[in-house]
C-alpha cells in the first residue's frame, strides 16, 4: 500500500469517527501539511465520497451523503458485531451488542444516499413492533447517536408520559438499552443537571451544530439515572415524607433516587413517595436512612392499610 493511499484511508477513518474536523486538527492527526489533507480530501471525493469543506474560523471538513453508496470503514468490534448479530438476528435471539449495533448504524445512516435510505424507511413499519425496538424512529435514535459521539449539543422535542410536548437543548452522554426502551442520558441546559429520556417520546432531534466540553459521569450513575427513570412515573398510590434532614444533606445521601425532594425550610426536605399499592410506599420509606425521624403525609384509607399491614409484621417478629 502506496503512503498516499494509507493516509487516504486513515483521513476517511477520521471522517467516518467524527462529524467535523478542522484542516489543522487533520494535519496534527496525519502528520502531513494542510496542503496535503485538501490533496488528499480530493482522493476521497474522486473515489465517490461526498466530503463538504466550509470557510472561516470554524471551517473545516464533514463526511456527507452521496448519490452512491461508497465503501466503509469499520473497526475490529463493528466488524465482529455485523457477523454475529445477523446470525443472531436471523434466529431471533440478538441479545448483546446494542451499543456497537448502533455505532454500525450510525455509520451507515451518515453516508446512506436518499435513494436508499427512503427504501430502508419503507421496511419501518414492518420493523417498528418487533420485540425490543420500543416504537423508536430510526432517524431518532442515530441522529442522538452521532450526537453523543460528536459532543455536539441538541435540541429534543419530548413528549413525557401523560404530559405535553417539550423542547429542550441537551448535552447528549449516552445511549443506554434496557427493559425494551432506549434511554438517553444527557446534561438538560435548562435545568443545570443531569436527566434521562425516553427515546420513543423523542418526536424530531435538531443538531445545533455547536460542541461542548464531556462531563465526567461515571458509568454506576449512567445505570442509576436509567433505572430511576424507568422506575419513575405516574404512580395510583401517593405520599409524602418529611424527613429531619436538609434538602442538601438527603440529596447527597439518595443521590438520583432524591429525584422530586424539595425543602420544607432550612432543616427539613419533603420527599415523594408512590406506587401502585401501600405495600410500595412502605418499601420506599424503608430506604430512609436508619435513625432518621419523619413524618408521612398520607391519604387516609393508605394510612389504615399501611398501618395493619404493618402491626401484622410486629405481630409476627414478636410471635
Amino acid at each position: 500500500m502506496s503512503d498516499s493511499t494509507g493516509r487516504a484511508l486513515a483521513l476517511l477513518n477520521l471522517l467516518q469517527a467524527h462529524r467535523h474536523w478542522s484542516a489543522p486538527e487533520l494535519s496534527g492527526r496525519l502528520g502531513v501539511t494542510v496542503r496535503t489533507v485538501r490533496r488528499d480530501v480530493e482522493r476521497l471525493r474522486d473515489l465517490g465520497y461526498r466530503i463538504d469543506s466550509t470557510t472561516g474560523a470554524h471551517g473545516g471538513y464533514r463526511l456527507e451523503a452521496g448519490a452512491s453508496m461508497p465503501p466503509l470503514l469499520l473497526s475490529d468490534e463493528e466488524a465482529v458485531t455485523i457477523a454475529v448479530g445477523l446470525r443472531l438476528v436471523a434466529a431471533g435471539r440478538l441479545r448483546r451488542g446494542a451499543e456497537s449495533a448502533l455505532s454500525v448504524l450510525a455509520k451507515l445512516e451518515q453516508v446512506l444516499p436518499p435513494r436508499l435510505r427512503r427504501r430502508v424507511s419503507a421496511l419501518a413499519p414492518a420493523l417498528r413492533h418487533s420485540p425490543g425496538t420500543g416504537g423508536v424512529a430510526t432517524e431518532v435514535l442515530t441522529d442522538l447517536a452521532l450526537a453523543c459521539r460528536d459532543r455536539e449539543r441538541v435540541r429534543l422535542a419530548y413528549t413525557p408520559a401523560g404530559g405535553e410536548r417539550q423542547e429542550r437543548r441537551v448535552e447528549p452522554h449516552a445511549l443506554v438499552p434496557a427493559a425494551g426502551h432506549w434511554y438517553l442520558v444527557c446534561w438538560d441546559l435548562h435545568r443545570a443537571d443531569w436527566r434521562t429520556f425516553r427515546v420513543d417520546r423523542v418526536g424530531e432531534v435538531e443538531h445545533l451544530r455547536v460542541g461542548f466540553a464531556p462531563r465526567e459521569l461515571p458509568p454506576e450513575r449512567v445505570d442509576a439515572l436509567v433505572t430511576v427513570s424507568r422506575t419513575w412515573g405516574p404512580r395510583s398510590r401517593d405520599a409524602v415524607a418529611v424527613v429531619d434532614m436538609p434538602l442538601a444533606e438527603f440529596t447527597a445521601e439518595f443521590g438520583e433516587w432524591a429525584q422530586g425532594a424539595q425543602a420544607d425550610g432550612p432543616e427539613r426536605t419533603r420527599w415523594p413517595v408512590g406506587g401502585e399499592s401501600a405495600r410500595d410506599i412502605a418499601y420506599g420509606l424503608s430506604w430512609l436512612p436508619a435513625g432518621t425521624s419523619y413524618r408521612v403525609e398520607i391519604a387516609e384509607g393508605d394510612r389504615a392499610e399501611l398501618r395493619e399491614s404493618l402491626q401484622r409484621m410486629l405481630a409476627a417478629l414478636d410471635r
